[in-house]
């Protein structure tokens, strides 16, 4: 009777990143924003409100699509923005610190953004992952996963279903690690997803941040 709240996974983790993300979008200069650094918080804010009313209403189609557009509006905004980095390292028109503060602001936006995509396309996203209950079979092979049953009752896993903070872990390893660590990419699309999220990481850690502090 209580194995299926144990499952209801909260949403607000995976909405309070993107809202960290335009916080951190503050941090950039406004020539690599698009518009004024705080537009993304309020744009965030107002998809936010119908996604989670779709949630509590169990419109579950409205709910998906409202989550994927605030993920791919953030993954735009923060493409574009490395993009324009990129270009203004030779015009060498923003000072070292600020090259570096973007850096820093950037990568940490990687991981938030990928954390999302992640947490939202995993074994079909949240509330498929809800209804099945007990998560056996996914794009990531979580170590929870490799359990025998016997472990499981011992550590209290048998109902064990990935969070928002297991994705926001294999993010973070990702961006680190420039590779996942503890958790083995399984699906196709989840390796395409890890190289970009590594890619980016290393540029933004081996190129922006050497050229802020005048390594290159």
């Amino acid at each position: 009777m209580t194995t299926r709240s144990i499952h209801l996974e909260p949403r607000w983790p995976a909405i309070l990143a993107l809202l960290a993300v335009g916080g951190l979008r503050l941090a950039l200069p406004e020539s690599l924003s698009i518009g004024p650094a705080w537009l993304l918080i309020p744009v965030v804010a107002v998809l936010a409100i119908p996604t989670v009313l779709a949630r509590l209403h169990g419109d579950n189609r409205l709910n998906q699509v409202l989550g994927y557009l605030m993920v791919s509006i953030v993954t735009v905004d923060m493409v574009w923005s490395l993009g324009l980095l990129l270009l203004a390292l030779p015009s060498h028109k923003e000072t070292p610190k600020e090259l570096l503060i973007s850096a820093a602001a950037l990568w940490i936006t990687n991981i938030l953004v990928f954390a999302s995509w992640y947490w939202r396309l995993d074994a079909g996203g949240p509330r498929a992952r809800e209804l099945r209950g007990v998560h056996t079979d996914g794009a990531f092979l979580f170590p929870q996963m490799t359990l025998d049953q016997k472990s499981k009752r011992v550590m209290g896993e048998q109902c064990w279903s990935p969070g928002f903070i297991d994705y926001l872990f294999l993010a973070f390893n990702t961006s680190t690690a420039f590779s996942p660590t503890d958790t083995p990419v399984l699906s196709p699309w989840a390796k395409v997803m890890v190289m970009i999220q590594a890619l980016i990481s290393f540029t933004t850690v081996a190129l922006l941040a050497a050229r802020a502090v005048n390594i290159l």
